[in-house]
């Protein structure tokens, strides 16, 4: 980037997103960040980062390339305000707050705003995530691959045009984690009601769930395929199928998850 980032809150996804960007070789002199914490901004100025403890903070002549809105969603209304005087065709503002809609962000920064919303989720912080995003007709082609690259240091990318979308890309991969933890934790109970030893269940259920997950991500086959393929024809996997894919089975209780899961969104963004 030839002009500075500047990254508005720094908890675990921002903070995941700034350990990214490093590590791909974005110079700490090119990244600012509005970190409260004194402690922990000084620690960052440290690092070569420039840190400060509000915009207020920022020199007069500050003009960032992008603005990232990294802080909880609760906290926009007083925040993305603040930060509207850098509205203009060379600055683009990412928003990775759950629930806020591009025309939010228009009201708090003006209708000629470039703005980016993106839905990440929490797997970013080792390097796994996957981030869909959408954006108004203000962003050029220049500032939707900055984003690209910027959101690719910790996640996969994956656009959408139609911002209606991000309501059911909330409910399937920002919620998504959660799903897969729960499924670990029913995995064990269900170990330990079969007569395993309670840590040995959990160490089977987790590592079960986590090299599996890693064999998907390197596999080429589809999901059914790396399914079908561990499942003997009458052995002991087909007999749980019976049962995990019966009328009342993991798919018409995840459907129903997730439409509940997209309704909720909805409703939170209206």
């Amino acid at each position: 980037m030839d002009r500075p980032l500047l990254l508005v809150g720094c908890g675990k996804m921002g903070g995941a997103m700034l350990e990214g960007w490093l590590e791909k070789g974005l110079k700490a002199k090119n990244i600012f960040v509005i970190e409260p914490n004194d402690t922990v901004a000084a620690e960052m100025r440290e690092r070569g980062i420039g840190a400060v403890t509000s915009q207020a903070d920022l020199s007069d002549d500050f003009d960032p390339g992008i603005v990232i809105f990294a802080v909880k969603p609760q906290m926009m209304d007083a925040v993305a305000p603040e930060f509207s005087k850098y509205v203009g065709p060379n600055t683009a503002y990412l928003s990775i707050a759950a629930g806020k809609t591009i025309s939010y962000f228009e009201q708090k920064l003006g209708t000629t705003a470039a703005i980016v919303r993106a839905m990440p989720n929490t797997p970013a912080a080792v390097r796994r995530g996957i981030t869909v995003i959408s954006a108004n007709a203000n962003v050029t082609l220049s500032q939707r691959k900055t984003c690209s690259d910027l959101l690719e240091s910790v996640s996969e990318v994956a656009w959408v045009d139609d911002e209606e979308l991000i309501d059911a890309v909330t409910a399937l991969s920002g919620g998504g984690p959660a799903y897969v933890f729960l499924l670990t934790e029913c995995m064990t109970q269900a170990g330990i009601d079969a007569g395993l030893p309670a840590e040995l269940s959990a160490q089977l259920a987790r590592s079960t769930v986590a090299g599996s997950g890693e064999l998907m991500r390197q596999s080429e086959d589809s999901p059914a395929t790396l399914r079908q393929n561990v499942t003997s024809p009458g052995g002991t996997t087909a007999e749980a199928l019976k049962i995990l894919m019966s009328d009342a089975g993991w798919q018409p209780l995840m459907t129903k998850a997730i439409a509940a899961a997209t309704k909720r969104s909805k409703e939170l963004a209206g």
